[in-house]
Protein backbone atom coordinates (compact mmCIF):
# COMPACT_ATOMS: atom_id res chain seq x y z
CA UNK A 1 0.00 0.00 0.00
CA UNK A 2 1.96 3.09 -1.23
CA UNK A 3 -0.33 5.49 0.62
CA UNK A 4 -1.72 5.10 4.24
CA UNK A 5 -4.00 8.31 4.31
CA UNK A 6 -5.33 10.82 2.00
CA UNK A 7 -5.53 14.66 3.64
CA UNK A 8 -8.80 16.13 2.32
CA UNK A 9 -8.37 20.04 1.28
CA UNK A 10 -11.59 22.47 1.70
CA UNK A 11 -11.56 25.77 0.73
CA UNK A 12 -15.05 27.60 1.28
CA UNK A 13 -15.68 25.60 4.50
CA UNK A 14 -13.11 27.67 5.97
CA UNK A 15 -15.18 30.89 6.11
CA UNK A 16 -17.57 29.65 7.83
CA UNK A 17 -16.52 30.94 11.37
CA UNK A 18 -18.54 29.17 14.38
CA UNK A 19 -20.62 26.63 12.51
CA UNK A 20 -17.78 25.29 10.53
CA UNK A 21 -17.84 22.10 12.50
CA UNK A 22 -21.14 21.34 11.12
CA UNK A 23 -20.04 22.01 7.46
CA UNK A 24 -16.95 19.37 8.44
CA UNK A 25 -19.14 16.82 10.02
CA UNK A 26 -21.19 16.79 6.77
CA UNK A 27 -18.48 16.12 4.80
CA UNK A 28 -17.07 13.87 6.77
CA UNK A 29 -20.71 12.22 6.51
CA UNK A 30 -20.26 12.25 2.73
CA UNK A 31 -16.63 11.24 2.38
CA UNK A 32 -17.76 8.05 4.09
CA UNK A 33 -20.88 7.39 2.02
CA UNK A 34 -18.48 7.63 -1.30
CA UNK A 35 -16.07 5.25 0.32
CA UNK A 36 -18.82 2.87 0.86
CA UNK A 37 -18.68 0.89 -2.75
CA UNK A 38 -14.76 1.00 -2.60
CA UNK A 39 -12.96 -2.03 -1.60
CA UNK A 40 -11.02 -1.76 1.62
CA UNK A 41 -11.65 0.13 4.96
CA UNK A 42 -11.51 3.55 5.46
CA UNK A 43 -11.23 5.94 8.47
CA UNK A 44 -12.43 9.64 8.52
CA UNK A 45 -11.48 11.87 11.35
CA UNK A 46 -11.72 15.54 11.53
CA UNK A 47 -8.10 16.38 13.21
CA UNK A 48 -7.15 20.34 13.84
CA UNK A 49 -8.88 21.79 11.29
CA UNK A 50 -8.23 18.78 8.69
CA UNK A 51 -9.66 16.07 8.02
CA UNK A 52 -7.88 12.38 7.30
CA UNK A 53 -8.94 9.51 6.00
CA UNK A 54 -7.05 6.74 7.26
CA UNK A 55 -6.52 3.69 5.09
CA UNK A 56 -6.84 0.92 7.38
CA UNK A 57 -6.32 -2.15 5.17
CA UNK A 58 -5.54 -2.71 1.28
CA UNK A 59 -7.37 -0.55 -0.87
CA UNK A 60 -8.40 0.50 -4.67
CA UNK A 61 -6.33 3.65 -4.61
CA UNK A 62 -7.99 4.55 -8.40
CA UNK A 63 -11.39 3.97 -7.40
CA UNK A 64 -11.17 6.11 -3.99
CA UNK A 65 -9.91 8.72 -5.45
CA UNK A 66 -12.50 8.71 -8.05
CA UNK A 67 -15.25 8.24 -5.83
CA UNK A 68 -13.49 11.03 -4.01
CA UNK A 69 -13.10 12.94 -6.75
CA UNK A 70 -17.08 13.59 -7.18
CA UNK A 71 -17.61 14.73 -3.42
CA UNK A 72 -18.93 17.89 -2.92
CA UNK A 73 -16.76 20.34 -0.56
CA UNK A 74 -13.73 18.67 -1.36
CA UNK A 75 -11.12 20.85 -2.86
CA UNK A 76 -7.96 18.56 -2.92
CA UNK A 77 -7.02 15.18 -2.22
CA UNK A 78 -3.68 14.50 -1.19
CA UNK A 79 -2.61 10.96 -0.94
CA UNK A 80 -0.08 10.87 1.64
CA UNK A 81 2.61 8.70 3.29
CA UNK A 82 2.67 8.38 7.12
CA UNK A 83 5.87 7.78 9.11
CA UNK A 84 6.41 7.58 13.18
CA UNK A 85 8.41 10.89 14.64
CA UNK A 86 11.69 10.42 13.90
CA UNK A 87 14.92 12.58 14.29
CA UNK A 88 15.98 14.85 11.34
CA UNK A 89 18.89 12.56 9.85
CA UNK A 90 16.16 9.98 9.67
CA UNK A 91 13.84 12.24 8.47
CA UNK A 92 15.87 13.56 5.44
CA UNK A 93 16.91 10.24 4.70
CA UNK A 94 12.90 9.21 4.58
CA UNK A 95 12.00 12.46 2.85
CA UNK A 96 14.55 11.91 -0.30
CA UNK A 97 13.44 7.91 -0.83
CA UNK A 98 9.70 9.94 -0.90
CA UNK A 99 10.72 12.33 -3.51
CA UNK A 100 12.80 8.93 -5.83
CA UNK A 101 9.87 7.16 -5.41
CA UNK A 102 7.39 9.69 -6.58
CA UNK A 103 9.89 11.35 -8.89
CA UNK A 104 11.73 9.04 -10.66
CA UNK A 105 12.93 10.71 -13.92
CA UNK A 106 12.67 14.40 -15.16
CA UNK A 107 13.94 17.30 -14.06
CA UNK A 108 11.86 19.54 -11.72
CA UNK A 109 11.83 22.83 -9.42
CA UNK A 110 10.30 21.90 -5.98
CA UNK A 111 9.86 23.67 -2.85
CA UNK A 112 9.78 22.15 0.87
CA UNK A 113 6.39 23.50 3.14
CA UNK A 114 6.78 22.13 6.69
CA UNK A 115 3.75 22.21 9.44
CA UNK A 116 4.90 21.49 13.10
CA UNK A 117 1.45 20.96 15.00
CA UNK A 118 3.47 18.99 17.17
CA UNK A 119 5.49 22.13 19.21
CA UNK A 120 7.74 19.51 20.97
CA UNK A 121 9.83 18.54 17.51
CA UNK A 122 13.11 20.18 18.02
CA UNK A 123 13.30 21.86 15.53
CA UNK A 124 11.00 24.60 13.73
CA UNK A 125 9.51 25.24 10.51
CA UNK A 126 11.91 26.76 8.74
CA UNK A 127 14.91 24.62 9.85
CA UNK A 128 13.21 21.52 9.02
CA UNK A 129 12.51 23.33 5.42
CA UNK A 130 16.22 23.86 4.93
CA UNK A 131 17.62 20.44 6.29
CA UNK A 132 14.83 18.51 3.59
CA UNK A 133 15.42 21.14 0.82
CA UNK A 134 19.23 20.79 1.47
CA UNK A 135 19.28 17.09 2.02
CA UNK A 136 16.89 16.54 -1.71
CA UNK A 137 19.39 18.65 -4.04
CA UNK A 138 22.35 16.96 -2.78
CA UNK A 139 20.67 13.36 -3.38
CA UNK A 140 18.91 14.35 -6.72
CA UNK A 141 21.03 17.42 -8.81
CA UNK A 142 18.48 17.16 -11.25
CA UNK A 143 16.33 18.80 -9.32
CA UNK A 144 16.27 22.67 -8.58
CA UNK A 145 14.63 24.75 -5.75
CA UNK A 146 12.05 27.36 -6.62
CA UNK A 147 10.58 29.49 -3.93
CA UNK A 148 7.82 31.20 -5.50
CA UNK A 149 6.02 28.74 -8.47
CA UNK A 150 7.59 25.55 -7.66
CA UNK A 151 6.65 22.53 -9.93
CA UNK A 152 6.25 20.08 -6.98
CA UNK A 153 5.83 21.58 -3.19
CA UNK A 154 6.87 18.89 -0.92
CA UNK A 155 4.95 18.80 2.02
CA UNK A 156 5.77 17.73 5.43
CA UNK A 157 3.42 17.65 8.53
CA UNK A 158 4.48 16.93 12.10
CA UNK A 159 2.01 16.16 14.46
CA UNK A 160 1.39 12.89 16.34
CA UNK A 161 3.22 10.99 13.56
CA UNK A 162 4.89 12.49 10.25
CA UNK A 163 2.53 13.00 6.92
CA UNK A 164 4.16 13.36 3.60
CA UNK A 165 2.71 14.45 0.52
CA UNK A 166 3.47 16.51 -2.69
CA UNK A 167 0.50 15.70 -5.04
CA UNK A 168 -2.90 17.71 -4.68
CA UNK A 169 -6.09 15.86 -6.82
CA UNK A 170 -8.59 18.48 -7.53
CA UNK A 171 -12.18 17.95 -6.46
CA UNK A 172 -15.13 19.36 -7.53
CA UNK A 173 -15.52 22.02 -4.64
CA UNK A 174 -18.47 23.58 -3.17
CA UNK A 175 -20.43 22.81 -0.06
CA UNK A 176 -20.97 19.30 1.42
CA UNK A 177 -24.35 17.37 -0.27
CA UNK A 178 -27.36 17.94 2.09
CA UNK A 179 -25.88 20.89 4.35
CA UNK A 180 -28.36 23.28 2.22
CA UNK A 181 -31.68 21.72 2.39
CA UNK A 182 -33.34 19.60 -0.44
CA UNK A 183 -35.31 20.63 -3.98
CA UNK A 184 -36.94 19.13 -6.55
CA UNK A 185 -35.29 19.00 -9.94
CA UNK A 186 -37.45 18.80 -13.19
CA UNK A 187 -35.56 16.59 -14.97
CA UNK A 188 -35.91 15.93 -18.60
CA UNK A 189 -33.48 14.14 -20.76
CA UNK A 190 -31.82 17.16 -22.14
CA UNK A 191 -28.94 18.71 -21.53
CA UNK A 192 -29.62 21.43 -19.37
CA UNK A 193 -31.36 20.39 -16.65
CA UNK A 194 -28.70 17.54 -15.32
CA UNK A 195 -26.32 20.38 -15.28
CA UNK A 196 -29.04 22.92 -13.55
CA UNK A 197 -29.28 19.43 -10.78
CA UNK A 198 -25.64 18.98 -10.36
CA UNK A 199 -24.81 23.07 -9.59
CA UNK A 200 -27.37 23.38 -7.37
CA UNK A 201 -26.15 20.08 -5.65
CA UNK A 202 -22.30 21.73 -5.33
CA UNK A 203 -24.24 24.36 -2.91
CA UNK A 204 -24.57 21.78 -0.82
CA UNK A 205 -28.61 20.99 -1.75
CA UNK A 206 -29.93 17.80 -2.22
CA UNK A 207 -32.26 16.67 -4.44
CA UNK A 208 -35.23 14.72 -5.57
CA UNK A 209 -36.09 14.88 -8.99
CA UNK A 210 -39.46 14.75 -11.15
CA UNK A 211 -39.83 13.13 -14.77
CA UNK A 212 -42.47 13.70 -17.13
CA UNK A 213 -43.25 10.34 -19.17
CA UNK A 214 -45.58 10.46 -21.48
CA UNK A 215 -46.49 6.93 -22.80
CA UNK A 216 -46.71 5.55 -25.45
CA UNK A 217 -45.33 8.91 -27.20
CA UNK A 218 -42.60 8.38 -25.20
CA UNK A 219 -40.59 5.00 -24.79
CA UNK A 220 -38.78 2.87 -22.10
CA UNK A 221 -35.50 3.78 -23.68
CA UNK A 222 -36.73 7.91 -22.91
CA UNK A 223 -37.01 6.70 -19.05
CA UNK A 224 -34.58 4.80 -18.71
CA UNK A 225 -32.26 7.61 -20.35
CA UNK A 226 -33.51 9.86 -17.55
CA UNK A 227 -32.97 7.42 -15.09
CA UNK A 228 -29.51 7.28 -16.23
CA UNK A 229 -29.09 10.80 -16.32
CA UNK A 230 -30.08 10.77 -13.08
CA UNK A 231 -27.29 8.27 -11.82
CA UNK A 232 -24.84 10.21 -13.21
CA UNK A 233 -25.91 13.13 -11.30
CA UNK A 234 -26.26 10.75 -8.33
CA UNK A 235 -22.37 10.26 -8.42
CA UNK A 236 -22.09 13.89 -6.98
CA UNK A 237 -24.90 14.49 -5.04
CA UNK A 238 -25.80 11.34 -3.57
CA UNK A 239 -29.14 9.12 -4.25
CA UNK A 240 -31.86 10.86 -5.73
CA UNK A 241 -35.68 10.06 -5.54
CA UNK A 242 -36.57 9.96 -8.97
CA UNK A 243 -40.68 10.83 -9.40
CA UNK A 244 -42.17 9.29 -12.80
CA UNK A 245 -45.04 11.16 -13.31
CA UNK A 246 -47.85 9.87 -16.43
CA UNK A 247 -48.47 13.18 -18.22
CA UNK A 248 -50.09 12.39 -21.53
CA UNK A 249 -53.46 12.60 -20.15
CA UNK A 250 -52.65 16.25 -19.22
CA UNK A 251 -51.19 17.09 -22.36
CA UNK A 252 -53.75 15.35 -24.55
CA UNK A 253 -56.60 17.79 -22.38
CA UNK A 254 -54.68 20.33 -22.86
CA UNK A 255 -53.83 20.12 -26.63
CA UNK A 256 -57.50 19.73 -27.25
CA UNK A 257 -59.21 22.51 -25.45
CA UNK A 258 -55.69 25.20 -25.21
CA UNK A 259 -55.05 27.32 -28.40
CA UNK A 260 -52.17 25.64 -29.72
CA UNK A 261 -49.29 28.14 -29.52
CA UNK A 262 -50.04 28.31 -26.02
CA UNK A 263 -49.48 24.72 -25.40
CA UNK A 264 -45.69 24.37 -24.17
CA UNK A 265 -46.79 27.80 -21.96
CA UNK A 266 -50.14 26.04 -20.01
CA UNK A 267 -48.32 22.66 -20.20
CA UNK A 268 -45.30 24.32 -18.32
CA UNK A 269 -47.16 25.36 -15.70
CA UNK A 270 -49.26 22.09 -14.74
CA UNK A 271 -45.18 21.12 -15.08
CA UNK A 272 -45.02 23.27 -12.30
CA UNK A 273 -48.20 22.73 -10.34
CA UNK A 274 -47.00 19.17 -9.94
CA UNK A 275 -43.28 19.46 -9.27
CA UNK A 276 -44.13 21.71 -6.39
CA UNK A 277 -47.17 19.64 -4.93
CA UNK A 278 -44.23 16.67 -4.71
CA UNK A 279 -41.74 19.00 -3.86
CA UNK A 280 -44.30 20.00 -0.49
CA UNK A 281 -44.96 16.41 0.16
CA UNK A 282 -41.48 15.69 0.49
CA UNK A 283 -39.67 18.19 2.12
CA UNK A 284 -38.38 20.55 -0.47
CA UNK A 285 -37.65 24.21 0.03
CA UNK A 286 -37.88 24.85 -4.26
CA UNK A 287 -37.56 23.76 -7.49
CA UNK A 288 -35.18 23.48 -10.03
CA UNK A 289 -35.05 23.48 -13.90
CA UNK A 290 -32.53 24.14 -17.08
CA UNK A 291 -33.96 27.06 -18.33
CA UNK A 292 -31.36 29.64 -19.65
CA UNK A 293 -32.93 33.05 -20.34
CA UNK A 294 -34.16 33.35 -24.48
CA UNK A 295 -33.06 29.42 -25.29
CA UNK A 296 -36.42 28.41 -26.55
CA UNK A 297 -39.82 30.34 -26.97
CA UNK A 298 -40.65 28.83 -23.57
CA UNK A 299 -37.59 30.83 -21.66
CA UNK A 300 -38.11 34.30 -23.05
CA UNK A 301 -38.19 36.59 -19.52
CA UNK A 302 -42.23 36.95 -20.19
CA UNK A 303 -42.56 33.44 -20.43
CA UNK A 304 -40.48 32.69 -17.58
CA UNK A 305 -42.95 35.02 -15.95
CA UNK A 306 -45.87 33.73 -16.27
CA UNK A 307 -44.53 30.50 -15.63
CA UNK A 308 -43.49 31.53 -11.89
CA UNK A 309 -47.00 32.71 -11.50
CA UNK A 310 -48.30 29.27 -10.53
CA UNK A 311 -45.55 28.68 -8.03
CA UNK A 312 -45.35 29.68 -3.98
CA UNK A 313 -41.45 28.02 -3.62
CA UNK A 314 -38.86 29.79 -5.44
CA UNK A 315 -38.06 28.46 -8.85
CA UNK A 316 -33.83 28.36 -8.71
CA UNK A 317 -32.40 28.34 -12.41
CA UNK A 318 -28.53 28.04 -11.76
CA UNK A 319 -28.24 27.99 -15.67
CA UNK A 320 -30.65 30.74 -16.38
CA UNK A 321 -27.03 33.56 -17.77
CA UNK A 322 -25.43 30.70 -19.44
CA UNK A 323 -25.43 29.92 -23.26
CA UNK A 324 -25.80 26.89 -24.76
CA UNK A 325 -22.04 26.07 -24.89
CA UNK A 326 -21.21 27.08 -21.64
CA UNK A 327 -23.58 24.39 -20.51
CA UNK A 328 -22.62 21.95 -23.03
CA UNK A 329 -18.82 22.31 -21.04
CA UNK A 330 -20.25 21.09 -17.93
CA UNK A 331 -22.14 18.83 -19.12
CA UNK A 332 -19.05 17.15 -20.41
CA UNK A 333 -16.95 18.17 -17.58
CA UNK A 334 -19.56 15.69 -15.38
CA UNK A 335 -19.99 13.22 -17.83
CA UNK A 336 -23.84 13.78 -18.90
CA UNK A 337 -22.98 14.63 -22.07
CA UNK A 338 -23.19 11.78 -24.14
CA UNK A 339 -26.23 10.39 -21.99
CA UNK A 340 -28.34 13.60 -22.78
CA UNK A 341 -27.71 13.55 -26.63
CA UNK A 342 -29.77 10.50 -27.38
CA UNK A 343 -32.07 10.77 -29.75
CA UNK A 344 -34.97 9.90 -27.52
CA UNK A 345 -38.09 12.04 -27.27
CA UNK A 346 -39.20 13.26 -23.93
CA UNK A 347 -42.66 14.58 -23.59
CA UNK A 348 -41.66 18.30 -23.79
CA UNK A 349 -40.79 17.84 -27.86
CA UNK A 350 -43.96 15.65 -28.49
CA UNK A 351 -46.73 18.49 -28.56
CA UNK A 352 -44.58 21.93 -29.64
CA UNK A 353 -46.45 24.50 -31.58
CA UNK A 354 -45.14 25.29 -34.80
CA UNK A 355 -45.13 28.97 -33.56
CA UNK A 356 -45.60 29.28 -29.61
CA UNK A 357 -46.03 32.36 -28.10
CA UNK A 358 -42.86 34.45 -26.99
CA UNK A 359 -44.43 37.12 -25.23
CA UNK A 360 -47.57 35.36 -23.23
CA UNK A 361 -49.36 37.38 -20.96
CA UNK A 362 -50.66 36.04 -17.78
CA UNK A 363 -54.29 36.99 -18.04
CA UNK A 364 -54.56 35.38 -21.34
CA UNK A 365 -52.87 31.85 -20.39
CA UNK A 366 -55.52 32.06 -16.73
CA UNK A 367 -58.45 32.83 -18.99
CA UNK A 368 -57.71 30.03 -21.46
CA UNK A 369 -56.56 27.77 -18.56
CA UNK A 370 -60.17 27.84 -18.06
CA UNK A 371 -60.97 25.28 -20.93
CA UNK A 372 -59.66 22.93 -18.63
CA UNK A 373 -60.88 23.55 -15.26
CA UNK A 374 -64.06 20.38 -15.99
CA UNK A 375 -61.41 17.21 -15.73
CA UNK A 376 -57.85 18.85 -15.11
CA UNK A 377 -57.94 18.87 -11.14
CA UNK A 378 -58.89 14.99 -11.41
CA UNK A 379 -56.21 14.43 -14.05
CA UNK A 380 -54.13 16.17 -11.74
CA UNK A 381 -54.93 13.97 -8.63
CA UNK A 382 -54.54 11.05 -10.78
CA UNK A 383 -51.05 12.05 -11.99
CA UNK A 384 -50.18 12.01 -8.86
CA UNK A 385 -51.62 9.18 -7.42
CA UNK A 386 -50.00 6.86 -10.35
CA UNK A 387 -46.69 8.48 -9.02
CA UNK A 388 -43.94 5.78 -9.73
CA UNK A 389 -40.83 6.55 -7.00
CA UNK A 390 -37.60 5.30 -8.68
CA UNK A 391 -34.26 5.47 -5.79
CA UNK A 392 -31.58 6.28 -8.11
CA UNK A 393 -27.74 6.14 -6.84
CA UNK A 394 -24.36 5.97 -8.78
CA UNK A 395 -24.90 1.72 -9.19
CA UNK A 396 -28.44 2.52 -11.00
CA UNK A 397 -31.86 2.62 -9.90
CA UNK A 398 -34.54 0.31 -8.12
CA UNK A 399 -38.64 1.24 -7.72
CA UNK A 400 -39.56 1.82 -4.12
CA UNK A 401 -42.82 1.87 -2.99
CA UNK A 402 -42.43 5.06 -1.27
CA UNK A 403 -40.24 7.34 0.91
CA UNK A 404 -39.99 4.70 3.65
CA UNK A 405 -37.41 3.56 2.60
CA UNK A 406 -35.08 5.28 4.56
CA UNK A 407 -31.40 6.49 2.96
CA UNK A 408 -28.40 5.32 4.84
CA UNK A 409 -27.14 9.10 5.99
Amino acid sequence: MKYQAFLIKYAEIGTKGKNRHVFEEALCSQIRLALKSVDGKFSVNRIYGRIFIDCRSDYDYDDAVEKLRCVFGICGICPVQIREIMPIEELKEAVVRFMEEEYPQGEHTFKVHTKRPNKTYPMDSLEVNAELGHAILEAMPRFSVDVHDPEIMMNVEIREKMFFYSHEIPGPGGLPCGIGGKTMLLLSGGIDSPVAGYMIGKRGVKLDAVYYNAPPYTSERALQKVKDLASLVARYTGPIYLHNINFTEIQLYIYEQCPHDELTIIMRRYMMRIAEMLAKRNGCLGLVTGESIGQVASQTLAALNVTNEVCTLPVFRPVIGMDKEEIVSISKKIGTFETSILPYEDCCTIFVAKHPVTKPKAEVIRDHEKNLSEKIDEMVRRALETDEIILVDAQGDRIVKGREDPLED
